[in-house]
């Protein structure tokens, strides 16, 4: 397995720390592309742009950004064509974003949610794969529109 794409803006610097440590101690490594960690200048589409073109060129298959919502994150990353970010903030939701959609990203909110929860989203996307079946169809849908509208 590639190293994970690890990136936080301000909001999510310590929730980020908690996050690394948590897959450290399962032995995944990550490459993390936060910009300058803890200063509050610390813009996070460009956090998550990093992420996003780290997927795109193949340095990494998955991807999992934080800031306070989680939201940010998610918006920005989707605007590099052929990445599907996904906002987690429960298991089902984890799961599905990549069992139906095939997310490459996952992305959570540190003023959300806990990091107890936390964990437990990571752990439940990183064991979900892409299950195909009915969903092919509708991720091929989606990249016809990314390739649409990205020429």
């Amino acid at each position: 397995m590639k190293p994970i794409a690890i990136g936080a803006d301000d909001a999510a610097f310590e929730f980020r720390n908690k996050i690394v440590d948590f897959l450290t101690q399962k032995g995944i490594k990550t490459i993390d592309y936060s910009s300058d960690k803890q200063a509050c200048n610390s813009l996070y589409p460009d956090v998550a742009n990093a992420v996003a073109c780290s997927i795109k060129n193949g340095t990494h298959d998955r991807g999992i950004l934080m800031c306070g919502t989680g939201i940010g994150v998610a918006i920005a990353a989707n605007k590099v064509p052929g990445i599907r970010a996904a906002q987690c903030h429960d298991i089902f939701s984890a799961e599905r974003a990549r069992k139906s959609n095939n997310a490459q990203i996952m992305t959570m909110g540190a003023r959300v949610i806990g990091i107890e929860l936390a964990k437990k989203l990571v752990q439940a996307w990183l064991e979900s794969e892409f299950e195909g079946g009915g969903s092919t169809v509708k991720v091929e849908r989606i990249n016809h529109y990314d390739k649409l509208y990205n020429k």
